[in-house]
């Protein structure tokens, strides 16, 4: 017997991504779902209605018709509270369910009585790497933030030589190394732009140098590393990493923050006393905006310009400048996901219960917390 699968428009205001496209309502009927999209979901990122249900979906009118008969739901950001109130008993809700968010929110997912299921917690495994949300979101947000950094500027980024005289490249700095950085940086040097790149992690550099650009080098002594994170900072080595940014700051004309910590406090690189002593007319893009802000002063989708012209550009999430890809992305490594997760068998399909994967990023079930991670154990 099918369960019933709901593709829910997005309720975050700037949030223009869709979880499945119309190329994957096919891939997820073979997974024994009745599909159900509900309508508008896709228009935003460019997929009409029409798309889906010629896939083979059925359009739905709204969420208060679809989400009381769906045994499961997906989105891309976390649902509503109302939205959970109104669901099917036992439903699963899979997404970015924001679990470290504040307010009880984890415990009000559990409450809600269903599985809830958060994308962000997806290991980043060999096995897991073709259901890696986080990363494939990350590649494209570094992309969008030196594009949007780019349009901003008022100047090219490569160095043209013209009848009328040579225009010198463009200097970009990108701080973090991770996904997003990496991209921002190869996306920079691509565009012709003069890059430089600095992560305190210890081993970085080369990763950096292989692109062909400038590591910015800088002794903060032991800096610990966890999942491919950086491990928190102390006062003094924050103190000292600004310090040794400035000058590199100071001669920038785009700069690009990529420094997200998922689970963690996002770290303060750029100070409103630095972003003083910035050249006018920089541009600085803050991919961490909507987590708190590698920099003084960003705000989630907000362009500030400061009173020594420096613009602070914060939107979030910077994927939905490209939301089309974005969203096709995200509709892949999710339906990786589901069909790791899930199996057919002569009873009906089931859910894979004990794979690690699955435990890994099963925030609750049956009324209870039972990730280690947030229920204490």
């Amino acid at each position: 017997m099918s369960e019933v699968l709901l593709v829910a428009k997005e309720a975050h205001d700037r949030e223009k991504r869709v979880a499945v496209v119309p190329a994957g309502v096919g891939a997820l009927a073979e997974l024994s779902f009745e599909v159900r999209v509900e309508k508008g979901c896709g228009a935003a990122a460019g997929f009409p209605d029409a798309a889906y249900a010629q896939a083979g979906a059925v359009i739905v009118e709204s969420d208060e018709e679809g989400i009381p008969r769906a045994d499961v739901v997906l989105r891309v950001r976390e649902p509503r509270r109302e939205d959970l109130r109104r669901s099917k008993p036992g439903a699963f809700q899979v997404g970015l369910l924001n679990p470290f968010r504040e307010n009880g929110w984890v415990k009000f997912l559990a409450d809600s009585g269903g599985a809830s299921i958060s994308l962000e917690l997806i290991p980043r495994t060999t096995i897991a790497q073709a259901m890696d949300v986080m990363s494939s979101q990350a590649n494209l947000a570094g992309y969008a933030g030196v594009m949007l950094g780019a349009r901003r500027l008022g100047r090219v980024l490569p160095m043209m030589t013209t009848p009328a005289g040579t225009l010198v490249p463009a200097r970009v700095f990108v701080l973090g190394a991770g996904v997003a950085g990496m991209q921002a940086i190869a996306t920079a040097k691509r565009l012709g732009a003069r890059v430089q790149a600095f992560d305190p992690r210890p081993g970085v550099a080369e990763q950096v140098r292989s692109l062909g650009v400038r590591f910015l080098e800088m002794n903060l002594g032991e800096v610990r590393e966890a999942g491919g994170y950086v491990g928190e900072l102390t006062a003094d080595q924050l103190s000292e990493q600004r310090e040794g940014m400035l000058k590199a700051l100071r001669e920038s004309d785009l700069i690009i923050t990529t420094a997200r910590v998922f689970g963690r406090p996002t770290p303060r690189l750029i100070t409103a006393e630095m972003l003083k002593r910035l050249r006018p007319g920089a541009v600085v893009v803050d991919l961490a905006a909507g987590s708190g802000g590698n920099v003084e002063g960003s705000e989630p989708g907000k362009t500030i310009v400061t009173a020594n012209g420096v613009a602070l550009i914060g939107n979030d999430p910077m994927e939905c400048e490209v939301a089309r890809d974005a969203s096709m992305l995200f509709s892949s490594n999710l339906i990786q996901f589901l069909r790791h997760i899930r199996l057919g068998a002569a009873a009906g399909p089931f859910w894979k219960w004990d794979d690690p994967i699955l435990r890994s990023c099963l925030l609750t079930r049956d009324g209870k917390v039972v990730n280690p991670r947030l229920n204490g154990s």
